[in-house]
């Protein structure tokens, strides 16, 4: 066990997820008695739905263009990542026996590609640090005197003290893994500023498909046949009406009412704000981002003889299935028989978007504390000994190892400095 001038301070870190487990282990390595609560009944639930079909760790990007993932947060989560990035990140994991490797597109994945074996080892190694568990315990905020409240499973009041205390409780996506933002009244009453919680990294609903379309979302007809399909390649266009804009080349899935997948998820943030400004948001597919917009219109415009258009698109550009719904979607019958128009669509289908879906049904969550809330260490300027880490603070990031980089970042940095924490404001 770690001892060391502080060896007879405590701990209390509420919230079993990556930042959570990060601060419970740098507490403990600086030699405080370190108690970890948690309302589930195992910790790390969303860590592993992440990894379920592959855990994306972290990302093999260079410094500059990584920390430019964090958009207008940038600049806050860059002292996080000078404490532990991607390559430490995978160093971290390598000193836990969990080898990784950079997949093609610049990802980081642990070796077997599975999350549990690397959750396994780190719990075992934080018990045999001396780390100790309380499920089942839901926190319900302070009383009195200081002492953080939680009820268990047999529904009993509990009282816990320590000498610093790490919130890391999450958003509010996937509440039934136990982030449920239940957190927020309770942080809120103490006087920090929280953002509201937000969708982030989700899918979106559809507009009117066409123009003078009396509903929105797809035809039943649509839905019902290519619902789950995913369309690629493609490339997204978005130019919204405050200057915000995309392009990238990707592939995302088509949902009953809508949109979502990696390449909807990337431009997430920005459609976002752009329907909360204005009400939609509108966004332009190529459906041949390899073909050039001049082969696309002589394609279209060459005689077909007595072959039917969607046999002339499917032999001369591949068009079928659901790219060719997709223009019976949104063309008239009367526009989709206008070779320039039909060509044109073909490199720039609308799609008007109205909703981004529930935070329940997210990713990850934007808003939270506001990071102005915090000092540098991440101790809650309304409640001294108090710091907060991961996903429960107002800042976001795209999929593919940003956000948990960034995630157990916040958590070592709110560790370490909750072990260092002397009572001073």
């Amino acid at each position: 066990m770690p001892q060391n001038s502080k060896s007879a301070r405590s701990a209390l870190v509420v919230g079993g997820g990556p930042a959570g487990l990060m601060a419970a282990e740098r507490l403990r390595a600086a030699g405080l008695a370190v108690d970890v609560y948690d309302a589930m009944p195992s910790v790390g639930r969303k860590f592993l739905l992440a990894g379920k079909g592959g855990l994306n760790l972290t990302h093999s990007e260079a410094r500059e263009p990584f920390i430019s993932r964090y958009a207008e947060r940038a600049s806050q989560v860059a002292p996080w990542l000078g404490v532990l990035d991607g390559p430490g990140l995978r160093a971290w994991a390598a000193g836990l026996g969990v080898e990784t490797f950079v997949g093609s597109s610049g990802r980081v994945f642990p070796s077997s590609m599975k999350a549990a074996p690397l959750l396994r080892a780190w719990l075992h190694r934080l018990r045999e640090s001396g780390v100790r568990f309380h499920m089942r315990h839901r926190w319900l905020g302070w009383d009195a005197a200081g002492g953080l409240r939680f009820t268990d499973a047999q529904a009993a009041d509990i009282t816990a003290h320590a000498d610093v205390v790490v919130l890391a409780l999450g958003g509010a996506s996937w509440p039934q893994l136990g982030s449920n933002g239940a957190w927020v009244p309770l942080l809120a009453e103490q006087g920090a500023d929280i953002a509201p919680l937000r969708s982030a990294n989700c899918g979106f609903d559809l507009g009117p498909r066409r123009e003078g379309a009396a509903e929105a979302g797809w035809s039943p007809v649509f839905a019902e046949r290519f619902a789950g399909q995913p369309i690629k390649p493609v490339s997204l266009h978005f130019e919204g009406r405050s200057g915000r804009r995309f392009e990238r080349q990707g592939e995302f899935v088509v949902t009953a009412t809508g949109v979502e997948g990696s390449l909807i998820y990337a431009a997430s943030s920005l459609l976002r704000e752009e329907i909360a400004e204005f009400g939609q948001a509108m966004i332009h597919l190529d459906l041949l981002p390899d073909r050039s917009a001049d082969f696309v219109a002589s394609e279209v415009a060459r005689p077909r003889g007595p072959r039917s258009l969607s046999t002339h698109l499917k032999s001369r550009l591949g068009i079928e299935g659901l790219k060719a719904g997709l223009l019976h979607e949104v063309l008239s019958k009367e526009a989709y028989n206008h070779p320039a128009q039909l060509a044109a669509t073909l490199k720039r289908l609308p799609l008007v978007l109205q909703a981004a879906r529930p935070v329940a049904e997210a990713i990850s969550t934007a808003g939270g504390v506001r990071l102005e809330a915090l000092d540098a260490q991440l101790m809650l300027k309304c409640r001294p000994g108090v710091f907060c880490a991961g996903e429960m603070l107002d800042w976001e990031a795209p999929t593919g190892g940003y956000l948990l980089t960034a995630s157990m970042a916040s958590g070592w940095v709110a560790g370490e400095a909750a072990a260092g924490y002397d009572g001073a404001c």
